[in-house]
This record gives structure tokens, C-alpha cells and sequence, in this order.
């Protein structure tokens, strides 16, 4: 069962890298658990995972106080059983965490994730509750959730929902660190602890054997061009960047300070000429049409063919979601395909999409 290798990869995981997978907590994390709650990473046995959740030892003790992503202090009463997100990266955390059969209610276009239709189609048939942009606050009301996850962006909605008596959780997973701080909360939140650890776990440990494979390999620059504009990219403050440096390069706008998408011109790529031009998974435009850019002509990275784009099909690995360690794995293999062959990289995708969401990325 999913269940059953999800343990056999957390205890693996855990043995050599526990030590890495607690450190994976930002310096300046705010989630945090009160006094009141018992709760561990650790992973437990098959035999201890098919007893009641009482002989746990990962067991939320309710009620329980939490410091979420916007540093709000959020209490909840007793195990949540009806769950809303209004966020597609913790809509993917969620059935990672197997808690897919909980969800009354999601984000808007979920026919446009391709990992819901793969893992749990039946998540389409849900009702929405908007986006980060017009939240959809009377439906999401309607739903009677025992607990809501919102975006940082709808931190006011997760303010008047608290009023109301709903809790809700803002999650803000924008680099790496932050991303497993809200694995860790949403896992203690819904008291699926050992399930958040078990996929810290694997990360970790697909960081960890990043980092060996590339000891002293030379690190190209990397230019990672956004989804709807070539002349948009992600600065060092963004996950993208942790992405690159995983994978054994360097992000060619990390002088970018901006925590958001920012605009460039074909002056400074030039100018930076990158050994590597990496596309957005959802990117408006092709490698082609950047191979075939007059502007770029010079480019190092145009000049030897090395443009490729981030597989989608799944979920866009080049943002901060569950999977994210496999767009390093993916990257590692593109640009140092002699240390991560393409084929050890495609049997880690296999296993953390049957381990967690339980279906095979490739037959290849």
C-alpha cells in the first residue's frame, strides 16, 4: 500500500539523515506548537501505523496552538475532519499527507493541476472557494470547515474567517526552508505529523545525495526564465534559486533582491551570459522560440543549445510544492549529466509520486 512504502522511505530516511531533516527549518521560522501538544517527525513502524492513532508516537494532542507563516497565533479545538485550501500548494500537501477524502472545498482551476486528476481526480468535483485574488469567502463559509489553509496573500480572509470561529492557517512556502516549515505545520495541524516527516524525509535525503554526486563539480550559471515573459525571472530570495543551487549551479540573477518575479532586459542577460537558460514548466513560449531569438544571439547558453524547460507533468517543479526536490533531481541531470544520469533521476520521480500520491510518473 502508499502507506506502507511512505514508512519503509521515511525510516530509511530517517536513519542517516534525521539530523538533516530537522535542520531543514528556516532561522527565522515562525511556526511553532504550544506546550499543549505532543507531536514528533520521527516515523513509526507499519505495525505501529496500523494501530489507532492514540499509540502514535507523531499524535497531536488538540487542543493545539499554532504560530503560522504570517506569525498568527491559531488555535484548534479538536482534529480537523473537513479541510478547504485555497492554495494549490497546500492542496498538494494535503494528499500527500492522505488527507485527500477530508477536502470539502479547493482553489479555483483545479482542472489546470495535472497531479489532482493523477493522485485524486475526484477533487475536481469539489466546490471552489476562489482565488488568492477574490476569495470566495461566503462559499468557503458554507462548507463549514473545521480548519481552512490560505495563501499569505489572503491573510485578511484567514482574519475574518478566525473571527467567525473557523480556524485558518496562512502558509507562505517561498524558499525551501519555509517550504518544509509548512509541511511540519499543516502536519501537526491536522495531525498527520508522521506522514510530514516521512516527506521531509525524502527530500532531505534526495538533498543530501544531491550534494555528494556534485562535491567539487564546477557550477554553471543558470538563467530561469518565468512562465508568461522570457524577460522575467526568479531572484535570490525566491525558491527557484534554492533549485539552481541544489543542482549544482549558480542563479545568474541572484543579484536580484526582489521576492517576486522581476523584469529584465536582453542587455543584462547578455550581460550575465548564462551557460544554461532553464524555461518555466508553464511557460507561454517554447525552447525553440528562445533558440531562434535574434536578441540572443551571443548568448553562451543559446550558442551551444543548452535551453530546456522544467517538466509539467505533474506539477511545475520549479515552485515551491511538495515535489519541488525533484525539479534539483531534474536540473542535477541537465546540467551535470555525467554525476545524475537521467535515469536514476526518472527512478526517484517514480518513487515519490507512488510513495506519496500513489501513481507511476514514468514507465520509462
Amino acid at each position: 500500500m502508499k502507506w506502507n512504502k511512505i514508512l519503509s522511505l521515511a525510516l530509511a530516511a530517517a536513519m542517516a539523515l534525521s539530523a538533516a531533516a530537522c535542520g531543514g527549518q528556516s532561522a527565522s521560522g515562525s511556526s511553532a506548537v504550544s506546550s499543549q501538544t505532543a507531536v514528533s517527525s520521527a516515523p513509526v513502524s507499519s505495525e505501529a501505523a496500523s494501530q489507532p492513532q492514540a499509540d502514535s508516537a507523531a499524535q497531536t494532542a488538540y487542543p493545539v496552538t499554532l504560530t503560522d507563516q504570517a506569525g498568527r497565533q491559531v488555535t484548534i479545538e479538536a482534529e480537523p475532519e473537513k479541510l478547504v485550501s485555497g492554495y494549490y500548494i497546500s492542496t498538494s500537501l494535503l494528499i500527500a499527507l492522505g488527507l485527500e477524502d477530508q477536502l470539502v472545498g479547493i482553489e479555483a482551476k483545479a482542472d489546470s493541476r495535472p497531479i489532482y486528476a493523477r493522485s485524486a481526480p475526484e477533487l475536481l468535483d469539489l466546490p471552489s472557494v476562489g482565488t488568492a485574488k477574490q476569495f470566495d469567502l461566503e462559499g468557503c463559509l458554507a462548507l463549514e470547515p473545521d480548519l481552512v489553509i490560505l495563501p499569505l496573500k489572503l491573510q485578511d480572509s484567514a482574519d475574518t474567517l478566525a473571527e467567525m470561529g473557523i480556524p485558518a492557517l496562512v502558509v507562505n512556502p517561498e524558499d525551501q526552508d519555509l517550504l518544509n516549515e509548512m509541511t511540519s505545520l499543516i502536519g501537526q495541524a491536522t495531525n498527520t505529523a508522521d506522514r510530514a516527516g516521512a516527506l521531509l524525509d525524502f527530500a532531505a535525503q534526495q538533498e543530501a545525495a544531491l550534494a555528494e554526486k556534485l562535491d567539487g563539480v564546477e557550477t554553471p550559471s543558470v538563467y530561469l526564465a518565468g512562465n508568461s515573459d522570457f524577460l522575467s525571472t526568479a531572484g535570490d530570495a525566491m525558491y527557484q534559486s534554492d533549485m539552481i543551487r541544489m543542482a549544482g549551479g549558480v542563479n545568474a540573477a541572484a543579484e536580484i533582491t526582489d521576492t517576486y518575479w522581476a523584469n529584465v532586459s536582453y542587455e543584462q542577460i547578455l550581460a550575465w551570459d548564462p551557460a544554461y537558460i532553464i524555461l518555466a514548466s508553464d511557460a507561454a513560449y517554447t525552447v525553440e522560440d528562445v533558440l531562434n531569438d535574434p536578441a540572443l544571439a551571443g548568448c553562451a547558453a543559446v550558442e551551444n543549445g543548452n535551453v530546456y524547460q522544467v517538466p509539467g507533468d505533474a506539477e511545475a517543479w520549479d515552485s515551491p510544492v511538495p515535489s519541488g526536490i525533484l525539479g534539483s533531481v531534474w536540473l542535477a541531470s541537465v546540467l551535470h549529466p555525467d554525476r545524475c544520469p537521467e535515469s536514476e533521476a526518472v527512478q526517484v520521480y517514480n518513487d515519490f509520486y507512488e510513495s506519496f500520491y500513489g501513481f507511476t510518473y514514468s514507465e520509462n
